[in-house]
C-alpha cells in the first residue's frame, strides 16, 4: 500500500482558488441529476416540465445544465412543486469554523 505524498486534489483546488467553484458545480450537478431523475420517473419531457412550472423551456434547460449555477430559488420552488418534491434549503456552520 502506498502512502500519499504531496497535496490532495482538494488542496490543489484551494491553492488555485477554485475550491468554491468546484463545490458549487458539484452541488449543481447533483441537483440537475435529481431533477432529471424525477422527470424520468414522472415521464415528463422538458416541455412538459416547463408547462407544469409555467415557465419557458430555456429555464428548464438552465435547471438541467450542470454548469449553470445561476438557478434562482423561485425556479427551484416551481420545479419542486411541478415534480411533487420537497425543496430543502439550509445554511449551516462551515467545517472550517469548527
Amino acid at each position: 500500500m502506498s502512502k500519499q505524498v504531496g497535496s490532495s486534489l482538494r488542496s490543489l483546488f484551494e491553492e488555485l482558488g477554485e475550491a468554491e467553484e468546484l463545490d458549487l458545480l458539484t452541488r449543481k450537478k447533483i441537483l440537475a441529476d435529481q431533477v432529471a431523475a424525477s422527470m424520468k420517473r414522472k415521464h415528463l419531457t422538458k416541455l412538459g416540465l416547463a408547462k407544469a412550472m409555467r415557465t419557458s423551456r430555456t429555464v428548464v434547460y438552465r435547471l438541467l445544465d450542470p454548469t449553470d449555477t445561476g438557478v434562482t430559488l423561485e425556479t427551484l420552488a416551481k420545479a419542486s412543486r411541478a415534480l411533487d418534491l420537497e425543496l430543502h434549503v439550509s445554511l449551516g456552520r462551515s467545517k472550517k469554523a469548527e
